[in-house]
């Protein structure tokens, strides 16, 4: 079997196709997988950490105004086709998958028009442009959100999850170790991150609430981002249960030995949090397309497994004493959490690239 895979700009989109390629790999010995990202995106760097070959193009998402920058991100899409063009007529894929973001637009296209199977999946519960535009032609629909099919009438679309989440239930983690890799001791962990890029807004309130989660009974985890990490390490305060971290690779295990979850409402996330059941405290990026983390959200907030904290709301004391409310409902809170999951979505989206194939 041949696939080409691509997605990327954020975690939320490189990391379900990840998890694809590994569900892949397990059931087809002899697969070749070629994953097409963009040089400067997250993907360059996680990708070949996974050791999924990777080939790099230049792309730029299409802005929404009117922007001379339409031009310049018109014509590198036409040259990526191209070149695209070339790179499958090589490779012979037997299927592309889209998992999402700006790169995997002229990559599902080019398939399309040399007529291969196509699948998108889409992790969000409102659509990006990309995909919208890609699923008139495509084979294949995978969604991880119930009510996303609104948005894409007249495609076969399939409610599967997130294979992330797949992932993470899967993980055979050594608490111990992990502890002393973070240098935690025995009280619970308390993961505080902010998407895979980290999110100013969050740095900001932690520093202001760093004084009081000293004197909570907890290990504070507090990934900044890797843009960040300088920035909060200078204004952050010293506390001794509080450990800052610019980026974490191995998520999965982190996130089996925590004990509350505070992050953005990015569909990866959510897929992790359902999975494992973390009670979570998810405070929504106002920044996204039509505001779908919030939606994202929703399900567990609703369902008891999440508390909401608005950005525009968020301060260091509201962040504290969100924690010190899921701190003292956690264990109905994870109840909650773990009744969402999607626990075989990984599987679900290989049987539906095994199927368009056949």
């Amino acid at each position: 079997m041949r696939i080409i895979v691509s997605g990327g700009g954020t975690g939320g989109h490189i990391y379900p196709a990840l998890a694809l390629i590994a569900t892949l790999q397990k059931r087809h010995p002899d697969l070749q997988v070629q994953y097409v990202g963009t040089e400067n995106g997250l993907e360059a760097d996680l990708v070949p950490r996974a050791g999924v070959p990777f080939k790099s193009i230049q792309i730029a998402g299409l802005k929404r105004s009117l922007s001379l920058e339409n031009i310049k991100t018109a014509y590198w899409f036409l040259k990526a086709v191209r070149s695209l063009k070339k790179d499958m007529a090589a490779f012979k894929p037997d299927v592309v998958i889209g998992t999402g973001g700006f790169v995997s637009g002229p990559v599902v296209y080019t398939a399309q028009q040399l007529g291969i199977p196509t699948i998108l999946h889409e992790q969000n519960s409102i659509p990006g442009l990309t995909n919208k535009f890609l699923s008139k032609k495509a084979d294949r629909v995978a969604l991880s959100f119930k009510g996303s099919e609104t948005h894409f009438p007249g495609a076969d679309v399939r409610l599967i999850g997130n294979p992330r989440g797949s992932e993470v239930s899967q993980t055979k983690v050594d608490v111990a170790s992990v502890r002393e890799q973070y240098r935690l001791d025995e009280r619970p962990i308390v993961l505080i991150y902010g998407g895979s890029r980290g999110a100013e807004a969050i740095n900001r309130a932690v520093i202001e609430a760093i004084p009081a989660l000293d004197a909570l009974p907890i290990n504070v985890l507090y990934v900044t981002g890797k843009v960040h990490y300088d920035s909060v390490s200078r204004q952050a305060p010293s506390a001794d249960n509080v450990h800052i971290h610019p980026y974490v690779y191995d998520m999965p295990s982190l996130l089996a030995c925590t004990s509350l979850v505070i992050s953005r409402a990015g569909a990866s996330t959510i897929s992790e949090l359902t999975a494992l059941g973390l009670p979570s405290v998810l405070i929504p990026s106002p920044y996204v397309t039509a505001d779908h983390q919030t939606k994202n959200a929703s399900a567990l907030v609703e369902s008891g497994a999440a508390l909401l904290v608005k950005e525009e709301a968020l301060t260091g004391e509201e962040l504290v004493k969100a924690i010190r409310q899921a701190l003292g409902r956690k264990d109905e809170m994870a109840s909650a959490s773990r009744a969402l999951g999607f626990p075989d979505a990984s599987d679900a989206l290989a049987n539906l690239v095994e199927e368009v194939i056949r």
